[in-house]
């Protein structure tokens, strides 16, 4: 299976597992807390750059699990059960390791269920389909039926993301040993079978010891996060939760009680929420959530909203979007836009960013740019230009950083960073952070 196969296949259980089993929502300051760590964890993951989205559910049993192309899940109970938010990682390190490692397509293809030149329609129906399919899924946690046994993990497999997960984790950062500990942890806990995560991810044998063998070939450092105060005050409100068990998601129940915990999976409208012209409070400290672009996710800033598709949107703070006249959408006076660029090939003279700036200045009179230069996004180098309007913004001065990623055989992903002239310099340290955490599917870099 190619790499978008595997994306679209786990995109099309990902819309199964949001309606049967009590999926928090974006919106959820939980939530939000494990997109950060996992962005944090996946950005040192190895291979292909699959595009990470993490989810919670809320779900007692001690538990996680990652599908093909990048979705993760993890049960309230893991992060209620972790001492700290290194074995939360642990934990998250081992699940994005499955799939760095592509491990459920290779189970796929071990139980010969589908050819491996089969369309995708027909995997996904093979798969996910069926009356007492998504019954079970709920039942066991994690989706483990007979269609969807692809997700249980054998002892090499295990062994396989533990060694990796440990390699993801140190990379991060974080205290290597928290993986054994948390292992430990959950044994000592619930025995050698009782947990669900033990029973869906069978120890490999000996699994402290090699664990700890290949943290002994790291290179010791002076220090490592342990813990952090955003882990506490999310361990301090989970502690307050009551999370459903699985006798309750098999039965429903959680849908009569919550019907509005399932993620919803499509771009949100703008709603302005503040006046347009009102100062970005760049003083807060930030939480983060996943945009989903066509080919690309992106964290933003938790209170931001998006405008558009996911081809051409913009995703900016409350009142960042001035409306027209019309009272529609309309200029971005705070945020990010992002669009697809496609010039006509003897205007573009082989420099598509270039054609890309000319254009927008064109556009745009007045505004003036800079000298272009090459930058770093995850494992791709893209082109960034800073330009200024001093007559835009009601003559107060627009500052826009342009970052244009260059992509094969299809129109240029580009990105432009807005901000009041005054608010530049502020606003710097979120684009940035936006910038970094962009990646790309295989869709998105064609």
């Amino acid at each position: 299976m190619s790499p978008q196969q595997q994306i679209e296949l786990g995109k099309k259980v990902v819309n199964e597992v949001y309606q049967q089993m009590p999926v928090l929502p974006d919106s959820s300051p939980v939530t939000q807390y494990v997109q950060a760590l996992g962005q944090t964890l996946a950005a040192q993951a190895p291979g292909y750059r699959w595009p990470y989205n993490f989810h919670v559910v809320n779900v007692a049993d001690i538990n996680a699990f990652a599908l093909p192309g990048g979705s993760i899940f993890v049960n309230l109970g893991t992060i209620q059960a972790a001492s700290n938010e290194a074995q939360l990682a642990a934990a998250m390190s081992h699940e994005i390791s499955h799939v760095a490692l592509q491990h459920s397509v290779c189970n796929l293809e071990k139980e010969k269920r589908v050819g491996i030149f089969a369309g995708i329609g027909e995997i996904a129906s093979g798969l996910i389909l069926g009356n007492s399919t998504l019954g079970a899924l709920a039942q066991k946690t994690i989706g483990l039926t007979a269609g969807l046994s692809f997700l249980r993990m054998g002892r090499e497999a295990e062994q396989q993301a533990d060694l990796e997960g440990v390699g993801i984790l140190y990379d991060a950062g974080y205290d290597p040993r928290a993986m054994p500990q948390f292992f430990e942890t959950i044994q000592g806990k619930y025995g050698k079978g009782g947990a669900q995560f033990l029973s869906d991810h069978p120890n490999p044998g000996n699994r402290t010891e090699y664990v700890n063998r290949e943290i002994s070939s790291f290179v010791p450092r002076a220090r490592y996060v342990t813990n952090t105060a955003d882990f506490k005050r999310i361990q301090q409100q989970v502690s307050g939760m009551r999370a459903y068990t699985a006798k309750e998601v098999e039965s429903g129940v959680w849908k009569r009680k919550d019907p509005n915990q399932t993620v919803s999976t499509g771009v949100n409208e703008y709603d302005a929420g503040a006046p347009v012209g009102t100062r970005v409070d760049t003083t807060l400290p930030q939480q983060w959530i996943t945009f989903t672009g066509n080919g690309f996710t992106m964290q933003v800033p938790s209170d931001w909203k998006a405008a558009g598709d996911r081809n051409s949107a913009m995703v900016a703070p409350p009142g960042g979007i001035s409306p027209s006249a019309d009272g529609k959408t309309g200029n971005l006076v705070y945020g990010v836009l992002t669009d697809l660029y496609d010039p006509d090939p003897q205007e573009a003279g082989g420099d598509t960013f270039a054609s890309l700036v000319d254009e927008l200045a064109r556009e745009n009179p007045g505004i003036q740019a800079g000298q272009i230069s090459n930058i770093r996004i995850g494992d791709v180098t893209a082109q960034s230009v800073d330009a200024v309007n001093r007559s835009a913004n009601n003559g107060n001065g627009e500052h826009d950083w342009i970052v244009g990623i260059p992509r094969e055989r299809t129109p240029l992903r580009y990105f432009v960073f807005v901000s009041p002239a005054q608010d530049s310099s502020a606003m710097r340290p979120t684009f940035e952070h936006i910038i970094n955490s962009i990646r790309l599917s295989t869709a998105g870099n064609k």
